[in-house]
């Protein structure tokens, strides 16, 4: 069994919630999985995504059901945040971040900046 890499789990949970029209409690979660989890696993998971305030929960019955608090693109901008308050040098970590970018990609980081577009 192949180790899965970090935070690969919490994404593909994410994404279950982020395609689901209503709150989803783990036993409805669990199935739409490509890895086959305990039910204990998924609700565990869960919990973790809603301490970081990435789910909200919602009562069901005597269960939660959860739902995406914050949309992929917010969750992509939290998390390359974290890595920037995580080192030393921001800057190498920017010019790394864009020196890596599409032609297209770095094009359009310009023209955001050049007219002062977030």
């Amino acid at each position: 069994m192949t180790k899965r890499p970090d935070g690969a789990l919490e994404h593909e949970i994410m994404t279950v919630l982020w395609h689901a029209d209503r709150p989803l409690q783990p036993g409805e979660v669990k199935p739409l999985l490509q890895a086959h989890l305990a039910y204990t696993s998924v609700a565990t998971v869960l919990g973790r995504l809603h301490t970081k305030g990435l789910v909200e929960r919602v009562e069901a019955g005597r269960a939660f059901a959860y739902r995406a608090s914050i949309d992929e693109s917010q969750l992509a901008v939290r998390r390359i945040s974290d890595v920037l308050s995580s080192t030393s040098d921001k800057r190498k970590v920017l010019a790394g971040f864009v020196g890596s970018l599409s032609k297209k990609d770095a094009k359009a980081l310009r023209t955001m900046l050049e007219i002062g577009e977030p």
